[in-house]
Formats: structure tokens, C-alpha cells, sequence
């Protein structure tokens, strides 16, 4: 009897190989290893150094990627974006909260993610939808269900602010006459308040809770001109970014508020992310134990050892500064002295630009002012990628990344060129794979 031939199932097993793999823990690149990744998990499922009987010429085929000749790494965190927002120099934050359609907003995101991870960016930390409620959370779905490409996400829906503390400033704002203007964040008082508040976020689906521990909210008392032909009040005091009082940052809860919350995001759970520029600010959220500093930008030996003592992750966002507020040079030295002072103390640096502020796809600036302000390269990767993942939550994610061992997700980017030698091949990016699936090769 003649036996039947049957077609050959593919395999759930893709090995990738690599000849400079860097180690996110050890913050080396390691020579001659190989990966194993099963399709079916998005997982690796083992990493081994090989031996040399592999030919010299490329051996890729249906089951095998053969990434020698670039240098591979885990992929990429940004630690702090905006999907919903585009460049400031292109519309102002306002213009886009105010004018801009849901479609048209939800359209750019579409493609503010699709450039992410062209960029070797495969996760996201999304911290606000400035004005657009809880609509980050239908988005994160539909690249989870496999829509849309995208990196992962893990989104805030709304940031809590107390009364009055981050909304959008307006002159002509009287009831039944003014205009009115969209909600950009969940307002809440007291101690009971801001537990409310929390659970409100975590029910609307929030994979991450981010509070404003200060912000800039007495614009109004000397307002800036916002409209063509607007007059400015005379003798405005300075808007310098440190020392000015024309809008300086305030205080947005007392310590007891901030303590409720983070306990109450623990509690549930999840992680907690404090946007906190003065040092004031800084100190308090990192007392209350939230997982995250955002910005913190003003010199402050107080608040660097605060962040230190509590174990806070800090990111810097050293590119909006940059892009967006259009800090001058002095200033920006200033930022990344601070920076550096806060990686010197041995603070937890993870690296997120704000980006929305500025282009998404162009998230690698970030990385570039970390260096600049004189982080070790190896240490900016780090930042970019298991520090990210302990700013998403860590093992609160319910997936590890970041680092590319067994149990961790196949989350693979490979760049032409070593960016030990020259930080511009982390622009070079010729191969991105998210959870073993290839998106750019």
C-alpha cells in the first residue's frame, strides 16, 4: 500500500540569531547567542550560547531569523506618552484638546503607534488622554485584539488633579454664555476623594494610576495672551522655568491625599505614577511610595534623596523640555546636572520624552539628552528597557519584557550599527518583533 505524504505543519518555534545580544541586567552585550521563541506564547522559551557550526552566510528560513551583523536588543519603553497628542510646534496642546475631532484624534494615533514601533518601540506607557476620558482603553484593546499594529500599551485613562488643578485655563468661561472646553482630567478632594477617584480610574480599566502632585494652576491670575491680537497684562512677573512666579507650580494635595492614593492603587494592584515638578511635590509623592517621578526638573539634594530612600523610579522627560517648552541651553544643562545627580545617587532612571509633545518615532531623543547629560549608554538602554518595565509595574503587568531571557516576551529589536560606538544606530532599526510576531524586517 502506498503511504500518504502529509503536507508538514509549521512549527511554533522560532529561533533567532544573534551576534551581539545586550543583557539589560548586566548592561553588556554578550556574543554568540541564540533564541528560542514559541509563537503560539509570544514567549522565549530559552537562550543558549551557541556553538560555531553555523555558516558564515545568512541562514534564515520559514523558522529561523538570523540577525547576525546587527546588534539586538530587548525592545524598546518608552515610559511616558501621550498617543492622542501630536507635535506642540505643529497645534498647541489647547488646539488639539479643544478642536480636534474624536476621529481625527483617534486617526493620528493610529499612526502615532504604527511609528513607535517602527521605531523599535514595542511597549508604551500612556499616561493621560488629555480631554479624551477613557478612550486610551478602547485603543489599547484594539492593538491587543490584533486591529491595529502597535506597541503594548499601558494606559491612565484620566489623571486625577484636585479642584481647579489641571483643566484647561480660559478667559471666557461664564456659564450659558462662555465657551466650554473638554475635561482633561478626574477632579477629587479629601481623602475620601482621592480613593474614589482611584477606583474610578482602575473601573474605567486604568492599567496605571497618575496623579498631579503640583502643577501650574493660577494662569489666570496674570494670563498670557492666547488668541491673535490678545493684549498681555503689563508687568507680568517672570515665567522663568525655575524661579518664575507668573505660574509656578503648586501643591495639588497635602500628604494624607497622596498617601490614599497610592495605597489604594496598591491595594488593587497597580501601579502609581506622580507627576511632580518641584521639589516640594517630588518629595511628598515619593514619601506617599508611588512607583514613578515624572519631570521633577528643579535642583533639589531634598528631593533626590527622597526618591533614593522610597525606591522611586525616576523619569526625567528630558526631551519635552527640549521640544515642546523650548528650554534654553542653560536651562537644559541645569536639567541634565539634575539628571545626572539623580543617577550618580543611584535613583532607578526610566526613560520616557513626553512624546506626543513632541513626534512619536522620534522617541529615541530621549535617549539621546540621557546621554548627554552623561548617562552611560549602557545605563540608557537599560533605562529604555527593564526599567521600563518596572515603571510599567513590573510582575503587576501580568507580562515581563524588557529583558530577553526564558518566561519573557519576545519583544526583539535589532539595530545596524553598536550604539556603544555611536548612539545614531539606535535610529538604525532593520528588524522588530512584539510577542514573537515580525513587524519590520
Amino acid at each position: 500500500m502506498r503511504k500518504e505524504i502529509m503536507p508538514q505543519e509549521a512549527s511554533n518555534e522560532i529561533t533567532v540569531h544573534t551576534s551581539s545580544l545586550f543583557d539589560s541586567k548586566q548592561k553588556l552585550f554578550v556574543p554568540g547567542l541564540s533564541i528560542s521563541i514559541d509563537t503560539k506564547t509570544g514567549l522565549i522559551t530559552k537562550v543558549y550560547k551557541r556553538d560555531n557550526s553555523l555558516p558564515i552566510n545568512n541562514v534564515s528560513d520559514q523558522n529561523t531569523i538570523d540577525l547576525r551583523g546587527l546588534t539586538v536588543l530587548p525592545g524598546l519603553v518608552d515610559a511616558h506618552t501621550h498617543i492622542f497628542l501630536h507635535p506642540y510646534a505643529d497645534v498647541s496642546s489647547l488646539n488639539q484638546m479643544r478642536d480636534e475631532s474624536l476621529v481625527e484624534r483617534v486617526v493620528r494615533a493610529t499612526n502615532h503607534v504604527k511609528a513607535a514601533l517602527a521605531a523599535g518601540y514595542t511597549t508604551y506607557r500612556d499616561l493621560g488622554t488629555e480631554g479624551l476620558r477613557d478612550a486610551d482603553v478602547n485603543f489599547r484593546d484594539t492593538i491587543n485584539r490584533g486591529i491595529i499594529p502597535g506597541p503594548r500599551l499601558f494606559v491612565a485613562t484620566e489623571c486625577i488633579a484636585s479642584s481647579g488643578g489641571y483643566e484647561i485655563r480660559q478667559e471666557n468661561g461664564l456659564p450659558g454664555v462662555g465657551t466650554t472646553v473638554p475635561r482633561i482630567s478626574d477632579p477629587a478632594d479629601g481623602v475620601d476623594g482621592v480613593r474614589a477617584a482611584v477606583r474610578r480610574r482602575l473601573g474605567a480599566g486604568a492599567d496605571v494610576v497618575k496623579f498631579y502632585a503640583d502643577y501650574r494652576k493660577r494662569a489666570l491670575r496674570f494670563p498670557p495672551p492666547t488668541w491673535p491680537g490678545a493684549k498681555d497684562v503689563s508687568f507680568p512677573p517672570s515665567s522663568d522655568l525655575f524661579a518664575g512666579q507668573r505660574n509656578p507650580n503648586v501643591l495639588q494635595f497635602t500628604q494624607e491625599e497622596m498617601n490614599a492614593m497610592v495605597s489604594e492603587a496598591k491595594r488593587s494592584g497597580a501601579p502609581i505614577a506622580a507627576h511632580a515638578q518641584s521639589p516640594e511635590a517630588v518629595i511628598m509623592a515619593a514619601k506617599a511610595g508611588v512607583t514613578s517621578i515624572e519631570h521633577g526638573y528643579v535642583p533639589s539634594e531634598e528631593a533626590l534623596e527622597a526618591m533614593r530612600e522610597n525606591n522611586t523610579i525616576f523619569v526625567p522627560t528630558l526631551a519635552v523640555f527640549q521640544t515642546a517648552l523650548g528650554a534654553a541651553d542653560s536651562v537644559m544643562k541645569t536639567i541634565f546636572d539634575h539628571t545626572k545627580a539623580a543617577f550618580d545617587r543611584g535613583i532607578k532612571l526610566a526613560a520616557g520624552g513626553d512624546t506626543g509633545a513632541f513626534a512619536h518615532g522620534e522617541n529615541v531623543l530621549e535617549l539621546e539628552l540621557l546621554a548627554k547629560a552623561g548617562i552611560p549608554v549602557p545605563d540608557v538602554l537599560q533605562a529604555a528597557t527593564l526599567h521600563g518595565w518596572e515603571a510599567c509595574g513590573g510582575d503587576l503587568c501580568g507580562r515581563r519584557f524588557g529583558y530577553l531571557e526564558n518566561g519573557f516576551a519576545a519583544d526583539i529589536v535589532a539595530l545596524e550599527g553598536n550604539p556603544l560606538e555611536d548612539l545614531g544606530a539606535l535610529r538604525r532599526v532593520k528588524f522588530v518583533m512584539k510577542d514573537g510576531a515580525i513587524y519590520k524586517s
